[in-house]
């Protein structure tokens, strides 16, 4: 097999995994069961693909493998008979069954009933990012694992454990009732976003960006786009994974960080650019503003800017407040003060940054921000200070390299 059909199948395996789980958890009700049906799928994929050929509807082979692989697997269970009679009940439901909109509809449903259960606040956050890679993903959990810098086995208890709390507890595989679905659709937003960001900055380890967490996060938010249409907020956070995603060839140079303002903005994908403000547009004309379309708009002023002079740092400053408002934070108020910096000048940027210095002592780009500003005003005592403090809180090797450079011009 050449390495592009490999690539073709595996872009198939990672675009299907998730909907034909979502669809055999719900025949079967038994997450383990479901995954390694799907994965026997794979495997028989993997067999005889390569010699016929993708199939012209991989996901409907990829289902239907799986239900005749899920079948196998009980037989060899004991008191298999009732379970295995409904399977085969909906089995023969599901084939009868013509493509159409209501086979599209109930793929929707099983995702959706999927991401909700994945995500369910019983579970630990860790646990609710790890399931969601595994199930929706369709991340083994080895790639899983090293995405967030941990052993496969740590993942692999973590990934048992959240199926057992899903099965002890009885957590419904349904979407929640309409009165709990605006907190519930804020936390899945939240764990999609957590796993772009792990990639787009990672928390610690040898390299600052990890690409394909970044782009599990986008498909998996488009996912929530495409299986809700109408929720603005899952409009705004597509639009604002892409965007700070269309500069990631310009984030980087010499295995270096490199700073927004000194990026070379030709190596932005503008094409992207253009898809996610396009998203951004149709998230403001449902008028339900929120947090992610707040920040969106503000990575969108940044993205449009030829050059750093020409960024509108008044309007980011607004944005800023009008986000400080609905969603406050340290670091959102962090992220203002250096809006404030940009538009009014250092000395007011500073004293803002002193004013939410004591929520955000334990944060390295607290202080970073602190000791550039202050390095701007001559303070370079302290601003010294300031850089050295950010190294120490610092477990990422590309972003200490960075700080120690900072560091050095002061020195």
């Amino acid at each position: 097999m050449t390495d592009t059909s490999q690539q073709a199948i595996d872009q198939v395996f990672r675009r299907e995994y998730g909907r034909v789980v979502a669809s055999l958890i719900r025949q079967t009700g038994d997450f383990e069961l479901a995954e390694d049906a799907v994965q026997d799928a794979v495997t028989a994929a993997l067999t005889s693909w390569p010699a016929s050929g993708v199939p012209g509807n991989p996901g409907a082979w990829l289902t239907t493998t799986a239900r005749r692989k899920a079948i196998d697997r009980i037989r060899r269970q004991t008191n298999y008979e009732k379970k295995l009679a409904e399977l085969e009940h909906d089995i023969r439901q599901a084939e009868e069954e013509s493509p159409g909109d209501d086979v599209d509809a109930q793929i929707r449903d099983d995702q959706l009933r999927l991401i909700f259960t994945c995500c369910h606040p019983a579970l630990s956050l860790e646990a609710q990012v790890a399931l969601t890679l595994k199930t929706l993903g369709g991340l083994s959990t080895a790639e899983i694992a090293r995405g967030f810098l941990t052993s496969e086995t740590t993942m692999a208890q973590r990934i048992v454990r959240a199926k057992r709390k899903i099965k002890s507890a009885g957590i419904p595989y349904r979407v929640p009732p309409d009165d709990q679905l605006p907190d519930r659709t804020e936390a899945v937003l939240a764990v999609i976003y957590l796993i772009f960001n792990e990639g787009y900055f990672a928390s610690s380890g040898d390299v600052v960006v990890r690409q394909q967490l970044c782009i599990d996060g986008i498909r998996l938010g488009q996912a929530v786009c495409d299986l809700m249409p109408d929720e603005a907020e899952a409009l705004g956070l597509n639009a604002l994974m892409r965007l700070n995603h269309a500069r990631r060839d310009a984030r980087m140079r010499d295995g270096q960080i490199v700073l927004l303002e000194d990026q070379n903005r030709s190596l932005w994908h503008r094409d992207e650019v253009e898809t996610a403000i396009g998203l951004l547009d149709r998230a403001v004309r449902l008028e339900h503003p929120g947090q992610y379309q707040l920040q969106a708009a503000i990575a969108a002023l940044h993205s449009e800017a030829t050059e750093m002079a020409g960024t509108d740092w008044g309007q980011i400053l607004a944005l800023y407040d009008r986000l400080h408002e609905l969603r406050p934070s340290p670091v959102v108020a962090l992220n203002r003060a250096v809006a404030v910096a940009m538009a009014r000048g250092p000395e007011p940027g500073l004293q803002e940054l002193e004013r939410i210095g004591s929520d955000l002592d334990g944060y390295p780009w607290f202080h970073s921000s602190r000791g550039e500003l202050l390095r701007r005003i001559g303070r370079n005592d302290e601003a010294t200070a300031a850089f050295r403090r950010a190294i120490e809180l610092t477990s990422n090797q590309s972003a200490v390299e960075f700080l120690e450079a900072k560091l050095a011009t002061l020195l």
